[in-house]
């Protein structure tokens, strides 16, 4: 699979929040995929990091019904996604 470079593509720092925003609620959701609500953890962490405050709400919201080892891999996922992109 051919990883897609966003900043190549000339997408700024806004799309791209809103774009990690929506994997966050695809997989909070469980829309065409299903549920994961360490993916979804995953994803609103890194579009918060980019700037997103709605992604942060989301985080912390579904950060208080996981399980601690399940917010540690969801942050261990993010540190390592951001460390490869």
């Amino acid at each position: 699979m051919a990883r897609y470079e966003m900043i190549e593509a000339g997408i700024g720092s806004t799309a791209q929040a809103d774009i990690l925003f929506e994997l966050g609620l695809m997989y909070a959701s469980g829309r065409d995929c299903a549920i994961d609500m360490v993916a979804a953890h995953k994803w609103f962490n890194i579009a918060a990091i980019k700037g997103s405050e709605r992604a942060a709400s989301l985080r912390a919201e579904l950060a208080g019904s996981m399980s601690k080892v399940e917010i540690a891999r969801a942050l261990r996922e993010a540190r390592e996604w951001m460390t490869t992109h």
